[in-house]
């Protein structure tokens, strides 16, 4: 229909509200739930405005320029490129972060992890976090900003997403306590104790990852999302090699697929020895995320 055809937006020196209008139709279109919120974001983006005011600018015309930024955006997102890759950014907790392809885009049900990672080290003073297969590095900037005293080592197999983790650190001035290393788990750090290992780790079967939605499938690394046949291959790892890292008493604490991959990490982190090892539901219900502690004593004090 050519009433929800973005191109017809070049030419035409629209009004922000017909701007609008015509986007989220095209949008919806093409299948995109959230239509009317993603042309929302992309022609505040475009106009550099937040998007809470585009409401008191709808009889604003778009300059020529404008419409072509906004048009070429809507093609992108009609072509299910992800929201955030386009605008660049995504809102994690309590900060902004940068975010593009070699990364994946943080998601609200991780903020929960976040949030229970703080709580566990509510008595630690001064405490120090590994953060491991850091990404944009959402959870550790996240973490510091929250938390004052807190240090972090931020970790990832990725080169690239190292360098755009470091800058995330650098644009929220974290330098100081926040340092991101390339490194294979644990793999770089020199002899540290923690007091709480946290990790967002690939936990998808190989077989689920065909059926995902194609602004996952196609534009968050696989690296970052896979975890082999079962989704444990890195969660073994990490699990078997986190005791070495944490101090006595402290904390690991992951994002899980749920369901039966979720039980099968609580009885991994048992077998390795964990204590007290719980599990918390994400923002639908689902049992999640799983915390365990090594214990404060060996077994003979």
């Amino acid at each position: 229909m050519a009433a929800a055809d973005p191109q017809t937006l070049v030419a035409s020196r629209p009004t922000v509200r017909t701007a609008l209008d015509i986007g989220a139709a095209a949008l919806h279109e093409a299948g995109i739930e959230g239509a009317v919120s993603d042309a929302e974001w992309l022609l505040a983006e475009t106009l550099g405005v937040a998007r809470g005011r585009l409401g008191l600018q709808g009889q604003r015309a778009l300059e020529p320029t404008d419409a072509e930024r906004y048009v070429r955006a809507l093609h992108r997102r009609i072509a299910r490129e992800p929201l955030q890759h386009i605008v660049g950014t995504q809102a994690f907790r309590d900060v902004v972060v940068k975010v593009s392809g070699d990364v994946m885009v943080p998601r609200p049900e991780t903020e929960v992890l976040a949030g229970w990672a703080l709580e566990l080290l509510a008595d630690a003073p001064a405490p120090l976090v590994i953060d491991v297969g850091s990404g944009s590095g959402c959870i550790a900037c996240a973490l510091a900003v929250e938390r004052p005293d807190l240090r972090v080592i931020a970790l990832d197999i990725s080169p690239a997403a190292v360098a755009l983790a470091r800058d995330n650190v650098a644009a929220l001035g974290l330098a100081g306590r926040v340092s991101v290393r390339v490194s294979d788990l644990f793999s770089a750090l020199d002899e540290v104790r923690a007091d709480l290992v946290v990790s967002n780790p690939p936990y998808l079967s190989s077989a689920l990852i065909p059926s995902l939605a194609p602004e996952v499938r196609c534009h968050d690394p696989r690296l970052a999302l896979e975890g082999g046949i079962e989704g444990l291959d890195v969660i073994r790892r990490l699990i078997a090699a986190a005791p070495r890292w944490l101090t006595p008493g402290g904390q690991l604490v992951l994002e899980t697929a749920g369901g039966e991959q979720a039980r099968a990490v609580v009885a991994l982190m048992r077998a390795h020895g964990f204590v007290d090892v719980v599990t918390r539901p994400d923002l639908a219900g689902i049992e999640r995320f799983i915390a365990g502690g090594m214990p404060t004593c060996p077994p003979a004090c």
